[in-house]
């Protein structure tokens, strides 16, 4: 059965993911499964966040498919170098975005969406092999330290699935 996510509320946000991140690693412990993995960390980041939205994108075929996420619907296919998630995936590299409307190329897949993040996920070829994302209805949610977390998380998500 699966445990649930306990964080402490209105802690600050590096607080949050120094409790988040232990508990989605015990969360996921012994599970390859991609799907079942990506659903409950999306799950749990978004649960703690409160961001817009939170999901996965999988490199499939040469484009990026969406994967398993939370919150409003979302683009389902993204070309290699289009948006944010297609620029990640490119470059290999996270990238924040403080407003999306000064990012060039910027793919609106819901209008509420005010700030960014795309942490790549690579295997130990060092292939990207699926892009975690999470868009803010606020402008500036994003720093280093959200950079700093979520590339921990995602070099993990990369170990076990990877």
């Amino acid at each position: 059965m699966a445990e649930s996510i306990s964080i402490e509320t209105g802690a600050p946000k590096e607080i949050k993911y120094e409790q988040l991140l232990p508990q989605i690693k015990a969360l996921i412990e012994g599970e390859q499964d991609e799907v079942a993995v990506l659903s409950n960390v999306a799950a749990a980041l978004h649960q703690t966040f409160a961001n817009l939205w939170t999901g996965f994108y999988l490199v499939r075929g040469g484009a990026l498919k969406l994967g398993p996420f939370q919150g409003p619907v979302a683009c389902m296919t993204i070309e290699r170098g289009k948006g944010v998630c297609g620029q990640s995936w490119e470059r290999g590299e996270t990238i924040i975005v403080p407003d999306v409307d000064r990012f060039p190329g910027h793919i609106a897949c819901s209008s509420d969406s005010r700030s960014e993040i795309v942490v790549p996920i690579k295997s130990n070829t060092g292939d990207v092999e699926a892009l975690l994302d999470i868009d803010s209805a606020h402008l500036n949610t994003f720093d280093a330290s959200d950079r700093r977390y979520l590339e921990q998380l995602c070099d993990h998500l990369a170990k076990i699935l990877y």
